[in-house]
């Protein structure tokens, strides 16, 4: 099995590390943690590439500390931000980290008797004993103006002429003191992250040297990018989160899906847990034939089921066929409520009532004034339509205009309807 750092060296997320750190990895059993920011109740999947780092690290037989920030997230990281985040209160913060701890036990084993179980922890339990002339008296006297002044997320804020407040310019303190608690009262020796949190990170070590006397190490992973230089995790809805209410199992599915060749081949090593010669062998194989998109499929796959489920995994293939291939009825009929609606999400939406639907004698009169003609602008345009085979209900394509709307509502109340090949309507019966 390979080392921690081999395993991220080969997967291309390895950034930077202090000296060595190796060396005392290989000693035997070592503790490290990584920080999640609880600014939200969800992660979303730039937070993966930490996850995945803390997941080898346990693999790799070591003891990972997932910490949520409810004393920092209170403050906002200020690193490579161009303006300071909105404070958030407690109630909401407890909340959120209420939810990334459920999160992260997909990936992380917080169970069992083995001595290198994940352990969570919340930097609030710690900060919140601090009183501000205890934390500048015993922590703040440590490090000096100029050395925080000098990292490289605080003089940018400085030349950009935005400034940075006071509350934000003590956020390199707080995560360095962090680590130190960590590293005094639960053995934490190193600390992960971002190549962005560099400067933080090692304020941390610096304070451990300073206050302890001790040695602690860094190790950062790259900001994951786009091959198009445009920013990785985000789509034109906004972010993809790991919450299936934020972003369903489909779409999440979809975004992997869709992602370029040249990026398949990095993110499949950084997002998946699957081995070097398996990834290789996927590549030759995509090299060869790559419109049918293994490399894609197989992260898709890979990503879904880790963070949703094999049963939510099925179900976004089963959607994505209805979608973009030949489906029946049937098929359309087996999706659950939110993997329907995902599906067409966009799509426009006509609304009838039960009363109204229930008077409805054949498919022609569903084209009518009912529907407010939003689907056709007139009953003779529909007509001809069907009689041309254009229109399906459900899937099932109609042909006579005069039959009888005998069509079982999807879920109970909705039927889909389809214009052409690419105009798709959701009927919903309330």
């Amino acid at each position: 099995m390979n080392s921690f750092i081999e395993e991220l060296r080969w997967r291309g997320m390895l950034q930077d590390m202090t000296p060595e750190i190796e060396e005392h990895l290989s000693k035997g059993m070592a503790s490290a943690y990584l920080g999640f920011d609880p600014t939200a109740d969800s992660l979303h999947i730039g937070h993966l590439v930490g996850v995945m780092t803390l997941l080898h690290f346990q693999r790799a037989g070591h003891k990972p500390f997932a910490l949520v920030g409810g004393a920092t997230g209170m403050i906002g990281d200020p690193s490579f931000k161009s303006a300071e985040r909105n404070l958030l209160d407690k109630a909401t913060l407890d909340h959120n980290v209420d939810c990334l701890k459920n999160q992260l036990s997909k990936f992380l084993d917080f169970s069992g008797s083995k001595s290198n179980k994940a352990e969570l922890v919340n930097n609030y339990d710690w900060m919140s004993q601090f009183s501000f002339l205890e934390f500048i008296r015993d922590v703040g006297k440590h490090i000096t103006v100029n050395y925080m002044m000098s990292k490289d997320s605080v003089k940018r804020r400085l030349e950009d002429g935005n400034g940075l407040s006071f509350t934000e310019f003590s956020y390199q303190l707080i995560q360095g003191y962090d680590f130190y608690h960590l590293w005094k009262n639960n053995n934490c020796s190193v600390q992960l992250g971002g190549s962005d949190q560099w400067g933080n990170i090692v304020t941390g070590t610096e304070l451990i040297r300073r206050m302890g006397g001790g040695s602690a190490y860094a190790l950062t992973v790259p900001l994951i990018t786009k091959a198009d230089g445009t920013k990785f995790g985000k789509t034109e809805s906004g972010s993809v989160w790991l919450d299936p209410e934020k972003t369903s199992p489909y779409a999440f599915y979809q975004f992997w899906l869709n992602v370029s060749d040249e990026d398949a081949s990095k993110y499949i090593r950084i997002f998946t847990v699957l081995d070097q010669k398996t990834i290789e062998t996927l590549e030759s194989e995509h090299a060869q034939a790559p419109h049918l998109r293994l490399l894609q499929k197989e992260i898709a796959k890979q990503v879904t089921i880790m963070v949703h489920s094999q049963e939510d995994y099925e179900m976004a293939v089963k959607a994505s066929e209805i979608l973009f291939g030949k489906s029946s009825t049937e098929d359309l009929a087996s999706l659950d409520e939110r993997t329907f609606l995902a599906v067409f999400e966009g799509v426009p939406q006509v609304q009838l009532s039960k009363e109204e639907f229930a008077g409805i004698e054949n498919v022609l009169d569903l084209f009518g004034e009912k529907t407010n003609a939003q689907i056709f602008p007139s009953k003779g345009e529909a007509r001809k339509m069907i009689q041309g085979g254009g229109v399906s209900i459900n899937k099932e394509k109609l042909t006579d205009p005069n039959a009888a709307l005998n069509f079982n509502l999807l879920q109970n109340k909705y039927l889909l309807i389809q214009k052409g090949k690419k105009n798709y309507y959701i009927l919903e019966v309330k």
